[in-house]
């Protein structure tokens, strides 16, 4: 009960803040949300995507799962979590960016780089989504450490998801237009960076004080 009690002081210092010292804000999303980025992030307790970036209420409109990852395209695909997340994200809320967001030391890719589920019912199949990211890293690293290929694989697995998310018709076509733009970015936890995939260059590089060298992905190799 310690940690529950702790998040309810939590709540309190959080109304204190945002209630107390920016009522404007919270009239504002009283009429609605307007965020301008829909962020697919992992599940993971250690990469909180409105932490990591400052963000405020509002912002940005956030899908989590485990890995970070997108399916393919499947009309009429059943429950579909984060198609749906992304459908209201882009049709009913126009957002003009998405982010696949990994991280490094993500247990759901380090359990599909060895092959099995974490023993799971879901968690098996889920990761396999990103199965030829797998397969990429075996290939082109069969020599390198468990380690240095599990790190591959987090960024190829990102990859995977913007592969998945130009399968998604109304995500084409505001990319092909310039109405939207996928990004592809890696927070890498033990030193505290944030990498950005560069198509040019094809592959993750620090994000620095430049934000104009963040490059917007508009096809995927």
């Amino acid at each position: 009960m310690k940690e529950i009690a702790r998040f309810i002081d939590g709540f309190r210092r959080f109304q204190e803040k945002y209630f107390s010292e920016d009522r404007e804000l919270f009239e504002q999303l009283r009429q609605g949300q307007r965020p301008k980025a829909a962020i697919v992030a992992c599940a993971d307790s250690r990469v909180d995507p409105a932490l990591l970036m400052d963000a405020e209420p509002g912002d940005v409109f956030v899908v989590r799962n485990v890995a970070n990852l997108v399916p393919p395209y499947a009309p009429g695909g059943g429950y579909a979590n984060v198609p749906a997340a992304l459908e209201f994200a882009v049709l009913s809320l126009a957002v003009e960016h998405v982010i696949v967001l990994g991280h490094a030391q993500c247990g759901g890719i380090h359990a599909l780089m060895n092959g099995t589920g974490p023993g799971g019912e879901f968690i098996g199949k889920w990761v396999g989504i990103a199965q030829r990211a797998r397969e990429r890293v075996l290939a082109d690293l069969p020599a390198k450490t468990p380690a240095l290929q599990a790190r591959a694989c987090e960024q190829a697995a990102i990859l995977v998801s913007l592969e998945n998310l130009m399968t998604y018709p109304w995500i084409a076509e505001r990319v092909t237009t310039g109405a939207m733009h996928l990004h592809g970015w890696y927070f890498d936890i033990a030193e505290g960076e944030l990498l950005s995939y560069q198509p040019a260059r094809n592959g993750f590089e620090r994000i620095g004080a430049d934000v104009s060298a963040i490059s917007r992905v508009s096809n995927v190799p």
